[in-house]
């Protein structure tokens, strides 16, 4: 590439040092695709004759097909996938081949390739999110009247039903998906053209190119074009925030699972064994999601560090953003694709988990909001409720086991209606309002999330 002015060949540690094509032959597809789109415009602009250019198509082709049939031999002495494949087309046609690279440069041409990328990527991680959605929304059509106790500080709380906790789920889900959409605008602009980074004399034409390959803008500033990873870590951003949902996620049903609560069962085929303890069952596919959050937030972090003291314009460094981009994307993948089958094979343990549920002490929101409606001040309803609460844990007692005239001692303002708050299902129905946990609401939850298109995909 640079003999020209170098007298002497790269050390071999060099070489094995500063190669790149041990990873990023997987951009192979999109390099070949900015090469063609590239060769026709410079057979447009009249740069490159117009039968070269048909050589230099019909060439790439042959050199994608070769690759995809595993045939073609990466060579890590010229560094990366764009001199592998642009040696094997001179290669191939001869000096139409030497001519592919007019116009642009290795830093145009990587950011370029890059943003093809990540563009597909998202658009394939974004239906592996939505068979997790469906999956959830599924579940939660089975569990629209099954009351169990939700939690904060994982201390019971209030009884909810199940469908409304998997369904803050979808929502997180789909802020995920909104996220990852509203990243792909800022990488559909393309890059080429800005070549090293200060453009080219070559007259291009930048908006033929970005139209061939579907890119919605072109970069203005040339410098800026080649020297920035924004939009990699904004990806990566997205997906960190979507690892951390999944592992919340992941939590939950371990908790949920595990023998001291025993709220849901999960199927055999999702489940491990020990290899010493012959009962054992354990829920290996959460802790893995959960344990593999850490690699997605640490590839964030990494290539944060990396861009944070980079001057203008390219630096080699920036050939470190593709080790954590691709390792980010191959684990939120696969942890997407078997959560999906995995959530299916929940199966939840109603009377367990409304038995749970039924302990008067997580309705004592429900007597300090009855005594609210009867024009209490909410501060001195909560004390007198927390007093009422105090008052049975020192006697040992349920707040449902106190007598009527016990209640009275404590609240001066109770009637006898309130000896019915105790009901966990009357608990969950009175809470209807939009977005609440009432069984009706919840349903209403439902027909939203059933009205959306990817419920209607197999």
């Amino acid at each position: 590439m640079w003999c020209g002015r170098f007298t002497l060949e790269p050390h071999e540690m060099l070489t094995k040092f500063s190669e790149s094509v041990s990873f990023d032959w997987r951009l192979y597809r999109h390099d070949i695709d900015a090469s063609i789109a590239h060769a026709r415009m410079l057979g447009k602009q009249g740069i490159v004759p117009k039968e070269e250019v048909k050589q230099i198509e019909e060439g790439l082709e042959n050199i994608r097909k070769r690759i995809d049939e595993e045939s073609f031999e990466f060579s890590a002495k010229l560094e990366d996938i764009h001199m592998n494949i642009e040696k094997a087309l001179t290669d191939l046609i001869g000096e139409a081949g030497a001519r592919l690279h007019s116009g642009r440069s290795r830093n145009d041409q990587i950011a370029t390739d890059i943003r093809l990328f990540i563009r597909e990527e998202i658009d394939q991680i974004r239906l592996l999110i939505e068979g997790v959605q469906r999956e959830l929304v599924k579940l939660s059509a089975e569990h629209t009247e099954t009351i169990f106790p939700g939690y904060t500080h994982l201390q019971h709380a209030q009884p909810v039903v199940f469908a409304h906790h998997l369904l803050a789920y979808v929502e997180m889900l789909e802020r995920d998906k909104d996220r990852l959409s509203d990243c792909k605008k800022r990488v559909n602009i393309l890059p080429l053209g800005s070549a090293a980074l200060a453009g080219t004399t070559l007259p291009l034409d930048r908006e033929f190119v970005a139209t061939s390959l579907g890119f919605s803008d072109i970069t203005r500033n040339s410098m800026d074009a080649v020297s920035d990873r924004d939009f990699i870590l904004e990806f990566l951003s997205c997906i960190s925030i979507m690892a951390i949902h999944i592992s919340r996620f992941s939590e939950d049903v371990i908790f949920w699972f595990s023998q001291e609560v025993s709220f849901i069962e999960i199927g055999d085929q999702f489940c491990t064994g020990s290899s010493l303890m012959p009962q054992k069952k354990n829920p290996d596919i959460l802790e893995l999601a959960r344990g593999r959050t850490g690699q997605i937030i640490g590839n964030l972090v990494s290539l944060l560090v990396v861009m944070k003291g980079l001057p203008m314009c390219y630096n080699r460094d920036i050939q470190e953003d593709k080790i954590p981009l691709m390792n980010s994307i191959d684990v939120i993948k696969g942890v997407l694709a078997v959560l999906a089958p995995m959530i299916s094979s929940i199966t939840a343990n109603k009377s367990k988990m409304l038995a749970a549920a039924s302990d008067p002490a997580l309705m004592a929101t429900d007597l300090a909001e009855w005594l609210v409606r009867r024009n209490v001040p909410f501060r001195l309803a909560h004390h007198r409720v927390g007093r009422f609460v105090g008052y049975c844990r020192e006697r040992n007692i349920p707040l449902n086991g106190c007598s009527f005239e016990e209640l009275k001692l404590c609240i001066p303002e109770a009637d006898e209606t309130c000896l019915e708050l105790w009901d966990p299902k009357k608990s969950v129905s009175s809470r209807d309002i939009f977005g609440g946990t009432a069984p009706r609401r919840v349903r209403q939850q439902l027909e939203f999330w059933n009205s959306k298109e990817f419920m209607r995909e197999h």
